[in-house]
């Protein structure tokens, strides 16, 4: 129960410190591989959504957050993608150990999202995720324009917020 506490009370403060990196300079993927799921290796920098926004999750097949946040976008994904064009990019920071039960999991749920491997936490540290679920929306250049870390129930209304005025071009709060 403690560990709840903790882990909502974190997620609250990251939260507002995501909110206030949102006002310093964007950035954008960094250049860093990660493996597909097939196996073959990618560029991180190279992902893209053809000028329409994008949501870059770093997860953990272990995370239940990450797991609960997952099951509740993948309801309501087909609909933000008609609306805004949006793509979500699920990049799992597992380690080579737990990463091999990813593809299972990432089948069995259904989860229709572009998933990556990156078992040397090479994205991770890049994107300086101390803990997951974390997300990042980009807009059509690629900059980030929004971050969070943690998962609430109804999160997901807050992140297609944030997609459908990044795709309509509009300023992030």
């Amino acid at each position: 129960m403690t560990t709840h506490f903790i882990r909502c009370g974190t997620s609250i403060v990251m939260l507002l410190c995501g909110l206030a990196s949102n006002a310093q300079t964007q950035r954008q993927l960094p250049s860093v591989e990660v493996k597909m799921l097939n196996g073959k290796t990618i560029d991180v920098s190279t992902i893209n959504n053809d000028g329409k926004p994008m949501i870059v999750f770093a997860w953990e097949v272990t995370c239940q957050p990450c797991i609960a946040e997952f099951n509740a976008i993948s309801r309501q994904y087909s609909d933000w993608k008609k609306e805004t064009g949006v793509k979500i990019v699920a990049i799992s920071v597992d380690d080579s150990r737990s990463s091999p039960r990813v593809n299972p999991l990432v089948r069995s749920k259904g989860w229709d999202f572009e998933v990556y491997l990156d078992p040397n936490q090479a994205f991770k540290r890049a994107m300086n995720v101390s803990y997951c679920p974390y997300a990042f929306i980009l807009n059509g250049k690629g900059e980030v324009v929004w971050q969070k870390g943690g998962y609430t129930p109804g999160d997901e209304t807050i992140i297609f917020d944030i997609v459908q005025k990044t795709a309509k071009g509009e300023k992030i709060d």
